[in-house]
């Protein structure tokens, strides 16, 4: 299938546990979409196994008809879930979406305390708990403050595919198109598995549709996640068009700085939001920028959601997306080029990265009478004092002084970066689309640190 596209290493941490000869007590969460439920079920396959979805209401007693379709001396059972879990001794059982179960009641926490401390000992049952509210199963089930706390054998914390898996679902497609696809869906297999190629004519084709996904799946998202929905949807539709500080957040949407900080803290606390900081300030400076770390939700913000209304006419034409595609994945590429740096850095820069990240500053003698300035991606290491500079642009450089320019602008603004500056070792990079062989040798040549996306597919 193809969901399970280079989720090799999970499956393979899932059946070590479920061959064990001991109990286990195995927590697995991850947002909504990223393939929880099919990684566990495929890593049960062709074993006795309980599985159980969670609702917000009598879970106890649609645990037990589960229970009941597998064995029915469950009919005469006392409705209690120790007993259940006692008259299930050996088998594999998972509970899906285990923050409904909190949500009904969280006195289960202790319920499954007891099952771990008094029914577990000396079987071999194996206890699956899987979540998608992320904030839920990290305080209630993971933080020390639960009842569960270090009764755990294993977690894992599911997350999107990387790009380098891309090929593997879509192996026609170039480089350049499995970009564009990574922009729109990230590396969520649910969103994945939907996409057909060629991209462009998938996506037109879907939001004519009156079951579109595509139009429909952020509803969905949020409602799940959210009360106040609206107040979410303002917040990320601001993000999505460039508005990453809190005071130019506030100003989108109207409302006082101090009213949005908990919005904010809920949607990185679901890994919708990344929160960022330059990298040479300390982690809780007040100069901190906002963005969606979900390339979908991004995309929905960016060019759904303001044309919800005609799409709803059947008037949108893809071609506003199209001509505006390759601004917006101006920072799906940064995050692509430092994902691509992280792997390869010590074949590209020769030294173990104590840091990696953007920097922003303010200096009152830049040129053109500028004081603010941004470094797309910086990298350093302390132990051999070197530090890296790159400019990231997604576009084709033609000509070599094209590149002269971004360079030399770069060591401009490299000069008011404040790290080890009297005995640093610089390099300079670019991370570009495309860059002719010929112009990229040259700079290599001169000792310049230059990639485009033909590089990518080496690691």
């Amino acid at each position: 299938m193809k969901i399970f596209v280079n989720r090799k290493e999970e499956l393979k941490i899932l059946k070590e546990r479920l061959k064990s000869s001991a109990p286990e007590f195995l927590v697995i969460y991850g947002r909504r979409r990223v393939g929880k439920t099919a990684l566990i079920l495929e890593s049960v396959k062709n074993k006795n196994y309980i599985y159980y979805l969670a609702t917000e209401r009598k879970n106890l007693e649609k645990f037990k008809e589960i229970c009941i379709q597998k064995t029915e001396k469950f009919a005469d059972l006392k409705d209690n879930w120790e007993v259940y879990f006692k008259n299930l001794k050996n088998k594999i059982i998972i509970i899906d979406e285990f923050p409904n179960l909190i949500k009904e009641d969280d006195s289960i926490l202790s319920e499954f305390q007891k099952i771990v401390d008094l029914v577990l000992p000396g079987s071999k049952t194996k206890i699956i708990l899987c979540g998608s509210r992320i904030s839920i199963m990290e305080s209630k089930v993971l933080s020390y403050k639960s009842p569960l706390y270090g009764r755990r054998t294993s977690q894992l914390k599911l997350k999107p595919m990387k790009f380098q898996q891309m090929k593997a679902f879509f192996p026609k497609s170039s480089l350049e198109e499995l970009v564009q696809i990574y922009g729109f869906a990230d590396g969520l297999p649910f969103y994945l598995e939907k996409i057909e190629t060629p991209f462009w004519k998938w996506l037109e084709n879907d939001i004519k549709r009156e079951d579109s996904f595509v139009r429909t799946e952020i509803d969905f998202l949020l409602r799940y996640e959210f009360k106040d929905v609206s107040t979410y949807k303002g917040i990320l539709e601001a993000i999505a068009f460039g508005k990453t500080k809190i005071s130019e957040i506030k100003d989108w949407i109207k409302l006082k700085a101090t009213d949005i900080t908990p919005y904010l803290k809920n949607l990185i606390l679901t890994d919708f939001v990344e929160r960022d900081v330059s990298i040479f300030e300390k982690p809780k400076s007040r100069k901190t920028r906002y963005y969606i770390k979900d390339n979908f939700l991004r995309f929905w913000f960016r060019f759904i959601y303001p044309n919800l209304s005609i799409i709803e006419e059947g008037i949108f034409n893809l071609n506003k997306i199209k001509k505006e595609y390759n601004q917006y994945l101006g920072l799906v590429f940064e995050k692509l080029a430092k994902d691509f740096l992280i792997s390869a850095h010590k074949k590209i820069l020769g030294f173990e990265i104590t840091k990696i990240g953007r920097h922003c500053g303010k200096r009152q003698d830049l040129p053109q009478g500028k004081n603010e300035f941004e470094i797309d991606l910086i990298a350093y290491g302390e132990d051999k004092k070197q530090i890296a500079f790159f400019e990231i642009k997604w576009q084709e450089f033609k000509k070599e002084r094209d590149m002269f320019g971004v360079i030399k602008k770069l060591e401009t603004l490299s000069q008011f970066v404040p790290w080890k500056n009297k005995d640093r070792k610089e390099s300079f990079g670019i991370f570009a689309k495309k860059i002719s062989k010929e112009i990229k040798a040259n700079f290599r040549r001169q000792g310049y640190l230059i990639y485009d996306l033909k590089d990518f597919k080496e690691f």
